[in-house]
């Protein structure tokens, strides 16, 4: 398990989920250097330990985080340094993690928080939950792969409007635009998110996780390209544990047992 000694992260384990909880609340979970660092270890630590079947990632308070810390002096304003060698390998780390990650947005998640947020694999947000692309209002550009994604999610003009304004995007507008999986009440979205990756987490998470470098893959390949890893990866599927379970479970007419071996 990752370092416990955390001050600004909580991690908590559970039914093969490993919670991470963003724990700055008096600045809605503002990134600072601090926070940086202990994510990026926690990141890592889940991906090290096999025990660590999903990955939910979350914020205290009434907020899910507020992106980059403007308190936090001179250093920050290094942006080529900060982005480079603090911000992409958080969002690299999520990427390549090799088990499912899910986002629990509760309340906002402005500039580097929603690309947090938009590099895990699934998105739940609770209905009171903002996504704000807050850059502009400092004279900023987004950051941390979110240009990126809102351009494929969005298309370009759909993203140049909220780049551009700074206008926050609701819950339900955010799932309407296929940005989020899931809007539930704000009571109901831990429960919400933990149940949803404790069943990704009883599934065949080698398969999964082999699904995710695809998808990952497939946002810049080529048909070819695709085609070719897709049949790289599923002979390693096919060579799993659990692909064996689930044909004998098939077989059998039983409910698989999957172990993510």
């Amino acid at each position: 398990m990752p370092d416990a000694a955390y001050t600004t992260i909580r991690w908590e384990f559970a039914d093969g989920v490993a919670t991470i909880t963003l724990n700055r609340p008096e600045s809605l979970n503002a990134l600072n250097a601090e926070m940086r660092r202990e994510l990026l270890s926690a990141l890592k630590g889940a991906s090290r330990d096999e025990a660590v079947r999903a990955v939910v990632i979350t914020g205290e308070g009434r907020g899910f985080c507020s992106g980059a810390d403007l308190r936090g002096g001179s250093a920050e304003r290094d942006f080529r340094r900060v982005v480079t060698d603090e911000y992409n390998p958080l969002i690299g780390a999520i990427r390549a993690l090799p088990r499912p990650v899910i986002a629990a947005v509760n309340g906002v998640a402005a500039g580097a928080g929603v690309s947090l947020a938009l590099a895990c694999d699934l998105v739940y947000a609770a209905d009171d939950a903002r996504f704000l692309q807050a850059f502009v209002r400092i004279g900023l550009v987004p950051d941390s792969g979110s240009t990126r994604t809102l351009v494929r999610a969005l298309g370009r003009h759909r993203a140049a409007q909220l780049i551009f304004s700074g206008e926050p995007l609701s819950a339900g507008e955010a799932h309407a635009a296929g940005l989020v999986n899931a809007v539930v009440p704000a009571a109901e979205l831990g429960a919400a998110a933990h149940s949803a990756a404790a069943r990704l987490a009883a599934g065949p998470t080698r398969a999964i996780g082999y699904a995710k470098r695809l998808i990952n893959h497939a946002e810049d390949a080529s048909l070819a390209e695709s085609l070719a890893m897709e049949a790289d990866l599923q002979e390693l599927a096919g060579r799993t544990e659990d692909h064996a379970e689930g044909v004998a479970a098939f077989s059998e007419k039983r409910d698989p047992r999957f172990v993510g071996r």
